[in-house]
């Protein structure tokens, strides 16, 4: 089994930045993709950025260019740089690892459908306008 676990949320106001991190233990390979979805009340989960094994990314059209998925392979932790956040950003975010070996592009979709991915407890990003 993957544990998953989130750190970094909180508020702040729009524009702001925020660094997600997520802690990975258990047994995992370094051959699967991970990613990062949201989830806000009352919507559906969406996928937000995805990285493969070698390092390739992907992301949704709305983040690009504000956020940046990245990852330390030594320290089994997968991060999220979140720049010039806006209101619509406001979610719970949840680090996940797929269970297909994916190229990140096909991963990003793969991140909202819960039988392919296991996720962490999530962690809560509120942006003020």
């Amino acid at each position: 089994q993957v544990q998953l676990v989130e750190s970094g949320g909180g508020s702040v106001q729009a524009g702001g930045s925020l660094r997600l991190s997520c802690a990975v233990s258990g047994i995992t390979g370094s051959s699967y993709s991970m990613g990062w979805f949201r989830q806000a009340p009352g919507k559906e989960r969406e996928g937000v950025a995805a990285i493969d094994a070698d390092g390739n990314t992907s992301y949704i059209e709305f983040v690009k260019g504000r956020f940046t998925i990245s990852k330390d392979n030594a320290k089994h932790t997968l991060y999220l740089e979140m720049n010039s956040l806006k209101p619509e950003d406001t979610a719970m975010y949840y680090c996940a690892q797929l269970a297909v070996i994916v190229p990140a592009h096909q991963a990003l979709g793969y991140l909202i459908y819960p039988t392919m991915t296991f996720w962490g407890q999530g962690t809560q990003v509120t942006v003020s306008s």
